[in-house]
């Protein structure tokens, strides 16, 4: 590279990608902004309950890094922060962020939750995908870094309406500060990260599958929040509709990729994400039955293959090659699956507990609108575009892409990507010397 740089690199994405790729170039003695649009730094990989194929827990692997980027010196972290606007070139980039206010001094703040406690508002929480409700002034998720509470301006009282104020009344820190203001701030770095992640398709409009007509149907993310232990139901893993054990479950694929009318591409991890979650079914309970209904198995990563045979020996997995072709519902509110086995050609019909649609990786909200403020371009289904020959660049010179924003990913690919475009940053910010 021919360019030399500000030794300043901005990173969009506060997931596990963007962490990792913080963490490599803070090491190099590279200085990173982190930008991350959540209250917290964490993104997806602090919903799911564990990893395959290890089964490892997964915020033990990730609230060290977490705790690692929050404390490292080379590192400045901006949660609750948009980009706005970027100029410059590779080297010399311009960038104007927005903090959003929290309502709540971060520095006085220490997270005891007393403000939660006597808040009267209760709305959905979207960290736990809605399954259960969060107070209007709350804490992003338990492990969140920052430790900071944050008050929804939409929902507060005080905010809408001009009234309450009984966590600015209750605060012994005195961290409450209803006049905070929207600030924005120019960063001058050398190169950009973008590791945005992706968002899980909405199945509602496959009206085959009942998803939000029939309580028992949810998907794999809001599997991965009641098997939790952190999660609305303590870890049990209990029907929605009755509070009842599932024992019998049913793990369907594909649920809008691999399909002309809606995501025709792979979303690569699901297979490999539904034996986990039904071999989890297993561990809380040793009476669960988990059917996976799928199209092909692509387990292609290492030890992946070893993995499915796993669950099926150790734990019971029944694999079913075939297509869903629709999902009713019963007086006591047991999902009933119909399904053609495509190996045998036959027709079946199977009660369950609980249906798992395996929703396909789309790109965030906001993708469109971030690329247009970078300059780049998106591919043919909404994901950052990347050059061929060198899948981390994205169209503009000094601005790279890693993780589940370039294509669906898995967390070991993301991580590695992730240092991948670290060490591409870290070129345009040395000028090739590293």
């Amino acid at each position: 590279m021919g360019v030399k740089g500000t030794r300043h690199v901005l990173i969009i994405g506060g997931g596990v990608a963007g962490i990792q790729a913080a963490l490599d170039l803070g090491d190099m003695g590279i200085k990173v902004d982190l930008i991350e649009s959540k209250p917290s730094i964490g993104g997806r990989m602090a919903q799911l309950d564990k990893t395959f194929p290890t089964n490892d827990c997964s915020i033990c692997i990730l609230a060290p890094k977490m705790a690692e980027c929050f404390r490292h010196p080379n590192i400045t972290l901006h949660t609750f922060t948009e980009v706005k606007e970027v100029t410059g070139s590779a080297g010399n980039f311009l960038v104007k962020v927005l903090k959003k206010a929290r309502f709540v001094k971060e520095k006085e703040c220490i997270g005891c939750g007393d403000c939660v406690a006597k808040c009267p508002v209760k709305v959905p929480d979207e960290f736990d995908m809605e399954l259960r409700r969060r107070r209007a002034i709350y804490l992003y998720f338990l492990q969140a870094l920052p430790m900071v509470m944050t008050i929804d301006r939409d929902r507060c009282l005080y905010l809408t309406k001009g009234v309450c104020r009984v966590c600015e009344k209750v605060c012994a820190r005195k961290a409450i500060d209803f006049e905070q203001k929207d600030v924005e701030m120019d960063l001058n770095v050398g190169a950009i990260i973008i590791a945005t992640g992706f968002d899980p398709f909405n199945p509602t409009s496959l009206s085959e599958y009942g998803y939000k007509r029939y309580r028992n149907v949810i998907t794999a993310l809001e599997y991965e929040r009641l098997i939790s232990a952190s999660g609305p139901t303590g870890g049990r893993l209990l029907r929605p509709s009755d509070g009842k054990p599932a024992e019998k479950t049913a793990f369907i694929q594909c649920v809008g990729s691999r399909d002309a009318k809606n995501n025709p591409y792979c979303s690569a991890v699901c297979c490999m994400h539904a034996t986990k979650e039904a071999i989890l079914a297993r561990e809380h309970d040793p009476n669960a039955q988990a059917y996976v209904f799928y199209m092909d198995m692509r387990a292609t990563g290492k030890g992946f293959q070893r993995y499915v045979a796993r669950g099926e020996e150790e734990y019971g997995i029944k694999y079913i090659r075939g297509r869903v072709a629709k999902i009713t519902e019963d007086p006591e509110g047991n999902p009933i699956i119909r399904y053609e086995e495509t190996l045998g050609s036959t027709i079946g019909n199977m009660k369950v507990d609980l249906a798992v649609l395996a929703a396909s990786f789309v790109p965030r909200r906001g993708t469109e609108e971030l690329a247009t403020i970078l300059g780049i371009e998106l591919d043919e289904y909404g994901f950052f575009k990347t050059n061929p020959s060198a899948p981390l660049d994205s169209t503009r010179e000094g601005i790279f892409i890693c993780g589940c924003c370039r294509e669906p990913t898995d967390i070991p690919d993301s991580v590695t990507q992730a240092s991948g475009a670290a060490a591409k940053a870290a070129e345009i910010i040395t000028g090739g010397h590293c």
